[in-house]
């Protein structure tokens, strides 16, 4: 009854929700005399903190309209190309000039693991410039209708694969942390079939590949506990009146407090902070916090099969590096990989996947030749800067779309820069 507990609670806090709001923008008008002491900044300062730290952050936008090629700036169109009941395929259509040479495609496959697509809005727009953008966009459990299923570990890689088959030869794909994993399973299975819309290269940022190798916290709880611990614990019913009422889930907002609960002090220090600077009227900061934790704070639902296949097959059995990990019962082998380019990414600081555990895919797949593979560990960076921020932007992006060209099956010319910075292998 947690969930449903939870859920209670939210509506209960509705019409207080809405006064603290009301009332914030009155002690917040710049024609109110009293929005200009700091007494009146105190109270509308501590009237959004209550709303903010009490609501509901629902899905963000990306708001993508336009990037930069060369000088010009081109506008985007975000479309939906390819949907299925639990992912949506979107593309983010750039209106190049007619006449200009196509740059490579290139499908990002999000995290299914809490958070939105939208938390890697500033790894499509480091890329975008460069690229064709596909990004798979999954869709909040809760809100899936019992009707259309279940969706497990075997479903995810289905999908990867319909996905790469949509887009057709020549298709360069990049996962961001969890779906390394069902990626690399992904691009097994299609070169043991000889698919020939297996990916053209793979980029592993931040994944778990084996996650024995410098374990995390994230890591050591997976191996203290069993899975019948995680089932009976963090698994619960979506509750009426929500479009999945009654589908098993690991809640968004149990993730959320298992993301805080690890840098706790961290996020009590930056709401501290935040409220000052409301009561300084110091707008800059405070518009930045919001945007973080606008993102951030808004949390899905994953379904309780695929979350539990999960945590046994990656964390608790390391099925794939031990070569047990099966696709609709049948093996999962790493060595079938022999025409995709695999470029692997991580950080030096990262307490998610450990230093160490992406770069096994390197070892696992033993017949990619040597002149189609490739580390780089990122000096100075956690988890989130393998995939964005100003290191991000400068010196792992450009490292990305240089290992696409480089190996896209299409035999056009390279154009290489020198990149200075980090380690590469």
């Amino acid at each position: 009854m947690f969930y449903q507990l939870y859920e209670l609670n939210h509506a209960a806090l509705a019409p207080y929700r809405a006064f603290a709001d009301i009332m914030r923008m009155v002690y917040a008008n710049p024609l109110n005399p009293i929005s200009q002491t700091p007494w009146g900044r105190t109270v509308a300062a501590s009237l959004e903190m209550f709303e903010r730290t009490t609501r509901r952050y629902g899905k963000p936008s990306f708001g993508l309209n336009d990037t930069v090629i060369g000088d010009r700036k081109i506008a985007v169109r975000e479309e939906v190309v390819w949907s299925r009941p639990f992912c949506n395929l979107l593309h983010f259509a750039r209106n190049v000039p007619s006449g200009q040479a196509p740059d490579p495609r290139i499908l990002i496959v999000a995290p299914m693991s809490g958070h939105y697509a939208t938390l890697l809005r500033g790894t499509v727009e480091a890329l975008l410039p460069s690229a064709d953008i596909y990004i798979t966009d999954w869709i909040d459990a809760r809100m899936v209708p019992m009707t259309e299923g279940t969706f497990d570990f075997d479903d995810y890689v289905d999908y990867v694969i319909e996905m790469l088959r949509f887009l057709g030869p020549d298709t360069h794909v990049i996962a961001v942390c969890q779906p390394s994993v069902p990626v690399l399973a992904a691009a097994a299975v299609m070169e043991a079939d000889n698919d020939p819309f297996s990916p053209s290269s793979m980029t592993l940022m931040g994944g778990p590949i084996d996650t024995r190798i410098n374990p995390t916290a994230v890591n050591q709880l997976a191996k203290e506990r069993s899975l019948e611990w995680f089932a009976d614990n963090v698994i619960m019913n979506v509750p009426w009146p929500q479009p999945g009422f009654m589908r098993p889930v690991y809640p968004g907002f149990l993730q959320l407090s298992g993301f805080m609960s690890m840098n706790l002090d961290r996020h009590v220090i930056a709401h501290k902070e935040f409220f000052m600077h409301l009561v300084k009227n110091d707008g800059e900061p405070a518009e930045k916090h919001r945007d973080f934790y606008d993102e951030y704070l808004a949390v899905m639902d994953l379904t309780a099969e695929f979350y539990l296949q999960t945590v046994d097959q990656v964390f608790i059995k390391h099925s794939l590096p031990k070569g047990e990990l099966l696709h609709r019962g049948r093996p999962v082998d790493p060595a079938a990989i022999r025409n995709v380019a695999l470029l692997t990414v991580e950080g030096e600081n990262d307490d998610i996947s450990g230093v160490g555990q992406t770069k096994a895919a390197q070892t696992i797949c033993v017949n990619i030749p040597e002149n189609m593979r490739m580390h780089y560990l990122q000096p100075d960076v956690g988890h989130y800067g393998v995939f964005n921020g100003s290191r991000f932007r400068r010196e792992i992006a450009p490292r990305i779309v240089n290992f696409v060209r480089e190996h896209s099956r299409t035999g056009k010319p390279v154009v290489k820069r020198v990149i200075k910075g980090g380690k590469s292998s």
